[in-house]
């Protein structure tokens, strides 16, 4: 972990151990409120929500014997701030092999703090389908909601100042696995 010139490490909150228990508690709480699990699919949010929305298939078919779909999502040209990220953004890949249309959809995001992205997943949803329900899994709620957003299922919920950022990591996308808080440092 190494600080960047804004920002400066604080604390590990979840070391990979306790992220998997998180992802585990997830995976039983949708196989529960399913109404035909054979329904579910599960839409991971890039960047990180893809292999969480993976990971959580995978406990959801131990479990259960079930294996859930999952796809991909980019919510690039669907956020309400797109004309202050970039005159030309980059979208990554849009991967849902399956039809939407009467499901009910798992929207799969890292961190839930504004709800704008959210907002913006469930915009991009109803331009390829019309799911029968969506619902919001987290892993991290750290508060601070901009937009009347809830999450169905969080991994834990984690009082944050606006000063903090979470960061969660992950072995497919950053090499390792935690969640990690951090701080913006004061300029010098």
């Amino acid at each position: 972990m190494v600080d960047t010139p804004c920002l400066k490490y604080k604390v590990t909150l979840l070391e990979e151990a306790a992220l998997n228990r998180a992802l585990m508690r997830l995976s039983y709480e949708i196989v529960e409120r399913a109404d035909v699990l054979e329904d579910v699919l599960l839409v991971g949010i890039l960047t990180r929500g893809v292999p969480l929305s993976r990971m959580i298939a995978d406990n959801i078919e131990k479990n259960s014997g079930v294996r859930v779909p999952t796809g991909a999502l980019d919510i690039t040209l669907y956020r309400d701030d797109l004309q202050k990220v970039a005159e030309s953004p980059r979208v990554g890949p849009v991967e849902l092999p399956f039809d939407l249309d009467g499901k009910e959809v798992v929207l799969v995001d890292d961190v839930l703090y504004t709800g704008r992205t959210a907002r913006a997943a469930i915009d991009a949803l109803f331009s390829v389908g019309r799911p029968a329900k969506i619902r919001l899994a987290v892993l991290v709620d750290r508060g601070h909601r901009e937009l009347p957003i809830r999450p169905d299922y969080v991994g834990k919920n984690v009082p944050t100042s606006q000063a903090e950022v979470i960061r969660v990591n992950l072995k497919e996308v950053d090499g390792r696995t935690n969640v990690e808080i951090w701080e913006f440092a004061p300029e010098e």
